[in-house]
């Protein structure tokens, strides 16, 4: 049977084909779909953990209890699950354990463009990287029978157009995963140093071994077609390739690391001239280089993704460059009408806070008119900083907050707050609690009172946690954000004391709870004054009428939230009654 896939459906439908028992993960784009789809295979326990580093060290612990086991992040979560994976490399395994990671070439919705093919080289680890759906779900089975032959966790690379781009897949009945015993193998499994400078030699032969793999013919092998120009590609980089230049001779990596040297200089005497496309880093040509394999050094950026246009010009030597269809309206991004986190930004905004942010959707508080957030770096980097920010700036004139989303906290920011507390730190920390993760898509997490599949569990309470990891009570603070006086009182009293505060919204995301909608606002023209304070809560349902220097509400977008009659003087909005 066939079917149309995304990529990250097809990476989920090769969990469930390989036998795979365990998927954990944490949401991020462009991988977050993953974890979704396999969550509708009622074989496969899905969850969603607290961030990548739990969710690879749960995948290794059903690795070691005997079932097959995935995780999925996107690049950056790669960094935050590289201490357990790092050590794993030199364990190995006992089932299969496959990591998908998914790079955002063009930070289409990350805060670095980094390149993870320098995880596998840096790990000592083999890894895939599949140019459509099919190979997304053939390269992934593939992966889980290596780890198990080679006793390694294999990565599989993906990237925003192959997670989100469909392609035919060959849907194939679910396989009997092999039978693993759980292992208690301490020399194996215990990385003390005395049995870790053991593992690092398996690890160096393995890796031997995976050459000699790679070397062969089940992967990574060559076209011979217009013998003036060969290619070396991988990915979808392949496609934009094959599209571009279709005469070409290519070299399709499948197996991006260990590189199959041997093979690459075989092709390289079969072709007048030898190129690499690849995007981002120079990975391949760095090593290919290195091997004193000739290559045609070809001048491209190293920022941003590849095209079928773009790659065309490379071999034209002509500068591409994207330009903006300027046909278009510019629509910048921004928080949805009804955003709970509107208000206490408004507000921060008023009283000219310093704001160290984080990672979510409230990140967009950054733009106008808001302006209310000054830093993001990554995930949890909120508290930390605005404790050494407070350490390091005792006589900054702007008084800083740290500005949280739920996710977020639970995520990385938890140890930021004790150690805030541990160091007699006096930072204002707010966490924005909407119910939900709302930037991947509106997953759950430990504060929502749900797992992955709706069903009830535990709900994580703020207050609490805060109090027991030595916050103060009379320091917590829980306020509406649609009450923009009290924010600002709030905001106020809790920045003014010299020990660490906490203060948390308690709106929920109107994704989340639709219950929250109510009837839309509408303003009275002849009562408008044109001040234009409405427009500057940055709702993209209030707009402005330049002509009649008015402000107006399109209804189809109002949520109803009450926000803006909080900052109207004039009385000029109102509700509807129906």
């Amino acid at each position: 049977m066939k079917k149309v896939l995304s990529g990250n459906e097809a990476f989920a439908r090769a969990a469930f084909e390989a036998g795979a028992g365990v998927v954990s993960s944490y949401p991020g784009t462009p991988s977050t779909e993953i974890t979704e789809h396999a969550a509708h295979y009622k074989e496969l326990y899905t969850e969603w953990a607290t961030n990548e580093k739990v969710a690879m060290e749960v995948a290794i612990g059903a690795s070691l209890g005997g079932k097959r086991a995935m995780t999925c992040m996107k690049h950056v979560g790669l960094n935050v699950a590289s201490d357990p994976i790092m050590t794993l490399s030199y364990t190995g395994v006992n089932a299969g354990l496959v990591a998908v990671v998914a790079d955002d070439p063009n930070m289409y919705s990350s805060q670095n463009e980094q390149d993870s093919r320098h995880y596998a080289r840096f790990g000592k680890m083999p890894m895939f990287e599949p140019a459509d759906s099919a190979e997304a779900k053939r390269f992934t089975k593939e992966a889980f029978d290596l780890s198990e032959e080679f006793c390694t966790p294999v990565l599989v690379r993906s990237c925003t157009r192959v997670s989100h781009t469909q392609t035919v897949v060959e849907l194939e009945d679910r396989a009997e995963a092999p039978h693993f015993e759980p292992e208690n193998n301490i020399p194996k499994w215990v990385m003390i140093p005395a049995n870790a400078r053991k593992r690092h030699r398996i690890v160096e032969n393995r890796l031997l071994e995976l050459q000699e793999l790679a070397e062969g013919d089940k992967y990574n092998n060559y076209v011979i077609r217009d013998k003036s120009v060969g290619v070396i590609c991988a990915g979808v980089t392949y496609n934009y390739v094959r599209e571009a230049n279709p005469e070409a001779s290519t070299l399709k990596l499948d197996m991006v690391w260990p590189l199959p040297m041997e093979k690459i200089k075989k092709f390289s005497k079969l072709v007048d001239k030898l190129y690499v496309v690849e995007e981002l880093d120079p990975f391949f040509e760095t090593e290919i280089t290195a091997a004193g394999i000739a290559i045609e050094h070809i001048d491209r950026s190293l920022c941003g993704e590849l095209s079928v246009d773009a790659v065309r010009a490379l071999f034209n030597s002509e500068e591409y460059e994207v330009e903006p269809d300027m046909s278009l309206p510019f629509r910048p991004p921004s928080m949805c009408p009804g955003c709970s986190h509107r208000g206490i930004f408004y507000a921060i905004n008023r009283l000219k806070l310093f704001v160290t942010g984080d990672i979510g959707c409230y990140t967009l508080g950054l733009l106008p008119p808001l302006k209310a957030i000054n830093t993001t770096v990554c995930m949890g980097a909120s508290i930390g900083m605005a404790h050494g920010l407070d350490k390091a700036s005792e006589n900054m004139s702007e008084k800083s907050v740290a500005v949280i989303g739920d996710s977020t906290f639970l995520h990385t920011g938890i140890n930021s707050l004790i150690n805030t507390v541990y160091n007699n730190g006096h930072s204002t920390v707010i966490i924005l609690d909407n119910g939900i993760t709302g930037m991947t898509g509106h997953q759950p997490n430990a504060g929502t009172g749900c797992d992955i599949h709706g069903a009830p569990t535990v709900k994580i309470d703020y207050v609490n946690l805060c109090k027991s990891i030595g916050v103060k009570p009379e320091n917590i603070r829980v306020t509406d954000p649609f009450d923009i006086a009290a924010c600002m009182e709030v905001l106020k009293e809790e920045t003014s004391k010299k020990e660490p505060s906490v203060i948390i919204t308690n709106k929920p995301c109107i994704f989340a709870d639709r219950s929250v909608v109510d009837k839309p606002y509408f303003i009275h023209e002849d009562k408008c004054s044109g001040c234009r304070i409405c427009t500057r809560l940055g709702c993209p349902a209030i707009l402005w009428k330049e002509e009649d220097r008015v402000a107006y509400i399109d209804e189809n977008l109002c949520t109803g939230c009450h926000l803006c009659i909080k900052v109207c003087k004039f009385g000029a909005i109102e509700q509807r009654s129906k």
